[in-house]
């Protein structure tokens, strides 16, 4: 009972996100998976690596990502119509503002088409018991949905919904969850991963981001 019911708060959440981003979404045209990847080796290898497997942890790795969700972070970081970027990055910010919405297409296109070479669970055997925990489950008593309704159990993710996170080096999964929870970073539809990250203490997210890690 208590798996069903974390599972109908996470499905009332993903349906309230599939919503705001089906409103966004228009049709757009093929990507060039060549020119991406000129773009990739020119602007982004430097920090996320030419094949998208950043071996920094601070920078997330882009191989296997979703090319939609690539596209929507790489138009968040750039300013519009004179307006605050709606993911503010220095750095992000202005390699962003000099691409075409074409080159950002390609070059998303380019490194979703890599194999991404995931990282490992790190942590204590209690912090990966919790983390597991947290992600199959959630925490009914504090209305923490589990993180596998929205990102599916192996932490696949879905296609211009959910960003995978499998494999995702846990020092950025930490960063960007605090981030998200302190509305530092609110460029999550309907609110979502900010509702979800101010229910978690250090710990909780800390354990999530080391066993999400490992998952395959």
């Amino acid at each position: 009972m208590r798996m069903l019911k974390c599972f109908g708060f996470a499905l009332s959440l993903t349906l309230v996100s599939a919503s705001a981003l089906a409103s966004e979404e228009k049709a757009a045209p093929k990507a060039d998976i060549a020119a991406g990847k000129t773009v990739a080796t020119q602007v982004c290898a430097a920090c996320h690596g030419a094949d998208g497997n950043s071996v920094i942890a601070v920078n997330p790795k882009l191989a296997g990502q979703h090319p939609e969700y690539l596209y929507k972070q790489l138009m968040n970081f750039r300013s519009k119509d004179g307006q605050p970027p709606e993911r503010p990055n220095a750095i992000m910010g202005a390699l962003a503002s000099g691409l075409s919405e074409a080159d950002m297409r390609n070059v998303s296109a380019y490194y979703a088409s890599q194999t991404q070479t995931p990282e490992k669970a790190k942590g204590n055997r209690e912090s990966i018991e919790l983390g597991q925990r947290l992600w199959r489950g959630g925490d009914l008593e504090k209305g923490l949905p589990a993180c596998a309704g929205c990102h599916g159990p192996t932490g696949a993710g879905m296609p211009a919904q959910y960003p995978r996170i499998a494999g995702q080096h846990a020092d950025y999964t930490e960063t960007q969850l605090k981030y998200f929870r302190v509305a530092e970073r609110a460029n999550d539809p309907a609110k979502m991963m900010r509702m979800v990250a101010v229910k978690m203490t250090d710990a909780e997210i800390k354990a999530v981001s080391d066993y999400v890690a490992g998952l395959r």
